[in-house]
Order: structure tokens, then C-alpha cells, then sequence
């Protein structure tokens, strides 16, 4: 579990721990591996003690770290290439496990807009070309590795040596979620209108971390059975309330 320190990781892990799992958890502090996915040696250094601490399988991974704010850098390093590394550099691990599941957490935002030319240069594994582009349009860099993350999930996820291994690869998109990020912004009266206009919610409150908990759960373990390559919105309905019935 990636950002297992904090928001949906802890949650999640937590959960996971309720239902009698092992989960080990991965992040910049209060985990048990510390490591910076942002940098190359920050994901080797995760691998190599992933390796060690899993005795050689893992049975699932919610890669689940994630940024944003004002350092484009961190997040094109953390929510795209670091998750890509530790989803590829975690494999053969699963491939050991009987009925293996990973999950990676996208983003509502993947529907808000995005940078293509960004998107393309993530795909394309250039993370030199992404950084710069990144420091031209800092406004759309959280949903545009999101919306690259998602088609990296769509486009490995039904390639031999993931569901053809028996690795089954899917990815969340939440919504807003009640976290340090956005308690502040709610705070406001401001920040409340500009939340309501930007992520309108069906239900009568937004999300806590624990609330997206479950479906990572479920998600990444047996009981996935046949979910293959989607990215699930938990967004309290903003998906179907700002594309309507217009499906992908």
C-alpha cells in the first residue's frame, strides 16, 4: 500500500487490517518502508524492501500515493511515474500469488479537463519532457497525470502479462474526499462554492477516507473476480452530474 500514512492509504490499510490482512504500507514517513516514489532512488530503494519484506509474493497493491498543490515535479514524479515503477517493479511478485489484484487511484478530475501534450509524454515513459511541460501549465498537472495514470491501467490491464497472468489491474477515481487538503478549502465559504461548482455531489455530504476504503478492498483482493482495466468513480455521483448519460 502506497501513501499508506495518510487519507484513503490509511484508511485503507486499516481496513485491511480489520479483515485479517497483512497490508505494508509505503511512504514518505510513518510506515513500514519509507521512500520517495518522486525519485529513481526512492523507487528502487521501495522494490528492493518490498521484495524483502513480501518474501518474494505479494498477493495485492493499492498504489494509492499521490500529490497535488504547487510542486509539479512531485506530482508527475509521485502520481505517474513513481505508481507506473512500483505497479511494473511489483509483477513478478504477483505473479507467485494465487488470484493476484492491483489497483491504482486515479482521480475524478480525469473528466475536468487536461493537457494532452502531458498526458502523451507520461505515456510515452519520458518523465524529462513531462517535468518541463508540467512547469508551463501547473493548473492542469494533477488531472493530467490522473487521466495518464487511468490509461496506463486501460491499456496494461489486458495485456498477457497482467490479465493473461491472472493479475488482475483496475484503478479508483474518487471524488472529493474530507482530507488535509481539503478541510481548509471547505473552511471557507469560498472554497465551499468553488468545490460545489467544480465536483458537484449527488449525495448529501462528500467523502471521508474511509468511505473509499471498501472498493479498494475489494478491488485488490479474490473477490474480484472479472473487473479488468476500468477506473471506478467514487465521486458521490459528480461523474454522471457533469457528463450526464454520455459513457466514456
Amino acid at each position: 500500500m502506497t501513501g499508506s500514512a495518510r487519507g484513503i492509504g490509511a484508511a485503507a490499510v486499516q481496513r485491511l487490517r480489520e479483515e485479517g490482512h497483512h497490508p505494508i504500507g509505503l511512504d514518505l514517513d510513518d510506515a513500514d518502508i519509507i521512500a520517495d516514489l518522486a525519485t529513481l532512488g526512492g523507487r528502487a530503494a521501495a522494490l528492493k524492501a518490498l521484495g524483502e519484506r513480501s518474501e518474494g509474493t505479494l498477493h495485492g497493491v493499492i498504489a494509492c500515493a499521490g500529490l497535488a498543490g504547487a510542486n509539479t515535479a512531485a506530482m508527475v514524479g509521485v502520481n505517474y511515474f513513481g505508481t507506473i515503477a512500483l505497479l511494473e517493479g511489483v509483477r513478478e511478485l504477483l505473479a507467485t500469488a494465487e488470484d493476484p489484484r492491483a489497483v491504482a487511484v486515479s482521480s475524478s478530475s480525469i473528466i475536468l479537463g487536461h493537457d494532452e501534450e502531458l498526458v502523451e509524454a507520461c505515456l510515452a515513459g519520458d518523465e524529462a519532457a513531462a517535468l518541463r511541460l508540467a512547469a508551463k501549465e501547473p493548473r492542469l498537472v494533477y488531472a493530467s497525470t490522473k487521466v495518464a495514470l487511468s490509461r496506463w491501467v486501460r491499456r496494461h490491464a489486458i495485456r498477457p502479462e497482467w490479465a493473461g497472468a491472472g493479475i488482475l489491474l483496475n484503478a479508483v477515481a474518487p471524488g472529493t474526499v474530507l482530507t488535509r487538503i481539503t478541510r481548509p478549502i471547505l473552511a471557507t465559504e469560498e472554497g465551499r462554492a468553488m468545490l460545489a461548482e467544480a465536483t458537484p455531489i449527488a449525495v448529501d455530504r462528500y467523502a471521508e477516507a474511509e468511505d473509499v476504503a471498501p472498493l479498494l478492498s475489494f478491488l485488490s483482493g479474490p473477490d474480484n473476480r472479472y473487473i479488468v482495466g476500468q477506473t471506478i468513480f467514487a465521486d458521490g455521483g459528480k461523474d454522471a452530474i457533469r457528463r450526464g448519460d454520455r459513457l466514456p
